[in-house]
């Protein structure tokens, strides 16, 4: 039998209420309840609370409170990544940010999907798809990062787009839904 665990990291469909993800979700939780009281954690303990949160976090990299996830250990940051306030991060399913990529306030990136088929949603059904956002991407506040999506190298994502399909290296996008411009 696989565990809804394995299923969800194998985005393949899930329920989330299972108790070993409940557990996680619980976990991340309290995390961000200490993460997100920074007049409480010295500058020091930040980075050290972001390795312990997250999957990876390189070197250098800035995560400003609040911030928000679903398990944390999807989540891959590379090195000199800033994330502004606010940011959400759905990580049933990976998330990869690459080096030097600044993300504004507001940003939503989400690996949370769901099926089509109304019968299977009433079942509880949930699946995730990975997200990758390459390297010195530059992605404005109040954009929608939406399951699947690549956001290639060097790429620009203007505020408050929602980004539905993969955006080429070098591209900037614009608009709901995001278009090359």
């Amino acid at each position: 039998m696989t565990s809804e665990k394995a299923k969800m990291l194998a985005g393949e469909p899930y329920t989330a209420d299972d108790p070993e993800l409940i557990a996680d979700a619980a976990r991340a939780a309290a995390w961000m309840a200490r993460y997100n009281h920074p007049s409480e954690v010295a500058s020091a303990d930040r980075t050290r609370l972001l390795r312990e949160g997250l999957g990876e976090v390189g070197h250098a990299t800035t995560v400003r409170a609040p911030f928000y996830c679903d398990y944390g250990y999807n989540i891959h940051i590379g090195e000199r990544v800033f994330l502004n306030f606010g940011c959400v991060v759905l990580d049933v399913a990976r998330v990869d940010i690459g080096a030097g990529t600044q993300i504004g306030p507001g940003v939503q990136i989400l690996t949370a999907d769901h099926p089509r088929d109304a019968a299977l949603r009433a079942r509880l059904l949930e699946f995730g798809r990975a997200i990758r956002i390459g390297s010195n991407v530059w992605i404005g506040g109040g954009a929608l990062i939406l399951p699947g999506v690549t956001v290639g190298d060097d790429a620009i994502v203007g505020a408050g787009s929602v980004v539905t399909r993969d955006v080429a290296a070098g591209q900037t996008v614009m608009g709901n839904p995001a278009r090359a411009r």
